[in-house]
């Protein structure tokens, strides 16, 4: 089965290089006919596991296009050469290529499809490269963003956020969810900014900057409903225990339900908050210290003052 596909692979590139050449008779090269032959060489390849068979015949195919001025289509192979890769696990190499597919998925007018391949791309990089993923994911939000497509923008900004959390670029991360509130606020999607707040507020505990933590929270007072939500309580009591170095305030308030079912970059930052100087802890209750012999220090005590004025 495999050879035989292979067989028929080989067929449909000959063709193609028949449509590719010029004659007496025939001064222009018939790349629309020669694309369609690559293609159908590629699909041959993949369906015969041969992948780098498969991924030259998507470009060649995307080079067929591109003299023909199909932008959209060459956009297609260049992104279906990039499966081709994944497939081979080459996964950088495979990115490159469905970038460049979708900027020319943006040359031709059609953002939406530009904006699918990149994020595409992101998902595909993400665990071997997460900063590359998130250049990715930025700049799928920023399609969506022009496009007036604020939901699907705030989404994929919402996934570099967490990447860059989970990187500790806490700097970035400030940044990005500080974007994302903004479309939330834009968008009036009130509860959510609240969930953000709380996002900015563990990142910036963790740059050590209180300051700006504090002013998140000052800042958020004008988002309708903050004001007077659990959340705003909760990131009161939690910047007043980081404030006070109080270990077991922030502890108990970064342990309670609203914390810790956010997502679980943001919720891993509040288990372990630490408070400058690594805080105070609530003392235990005092316990009286045995003496030898099993005699507690305040019964000893007691038996020292009976005979303090001496025996009789």
């Amino acid at each position: 089965m495999a050879a035989q596909k292979i067989n028929e692979g080989l067929e449909h590139l000959a063709k193609a290089e028949k449509y590719l050449k010029t004659g007496f008779l025939k001064w222009k090269p018939d790349y629309d006919s020669a694309a369609s032959e690559y293609g159908k060489a590629a699909v041959a390849f993949k369906n015969a596991k041969q992948f780098e068979q498969a991924k030259d015949a998507c470009l060649r195919e995307a080079v067929a296009h591109e003299n023909n001025r199909a932008l959209f289509h060459a956009a297609k192979a260049y992104e279906q050469a990039g499966m081709m890769l994944k497939e081979m696990q080459k996964l950088p190499e495979a990115v490159q290529l469905i970038e460049k597919a979708s900027m020319m998925y943006l040359e031709n007018g059609t953002p939406d499809t530009a904006a699918m391949a990149l994020e595409r791309a992101g998902k595909l990089i993400e665990n071997v490269d997460p900063e590359k993923a998130v250049q990715l994911y930025q700049q799928t939000a920023n399609v969506f963003e022009n496009e007036e497509r604020l939901r699907q923008a705030v989404e994929l900004l919402g996934k570099a956020s967490r990447l860059l959390v989970r990187g500790r670029r806490f700097d970035e991360a400030a940044l990005s969810i500080q974007k994302e509130k903004n479309i939330y606020k834009e968008i009036e999607n009130y509860p959510t900014c609240y969930k953000k707040t709380i996002a900015q507020v563990l990142v910036h505990l963790h740059r050590n900057d209180y300051v700006a933590a504090e002013r998140c929270v000052r800042e958020s007072y004008s988002i309708p409903g903050f004001n007077g939500s659990e959340d705003c309580a909760a990131l009161e009591q939690l910047l007043e225990g980081y404030d006070q170095q109080d270990q077991d305030q922030v502890s108990d308030v970064c342990n309670s339900p609203l914390f810790k079912y956010m997502d679980n970059d943001y919720a891993k930052l509040g288990l372990s908050l630490v408070v400058p100087g690594g805080g105070i802890k609530k003392k235990s209750p005092a316990t009286p210290q045995a003496r030898p012999g099993g005699v507690t220090a305040t019964a000893a005590a007691e038996e020292d003052d009976e005979y303090s004025g001496g025996l009789c």
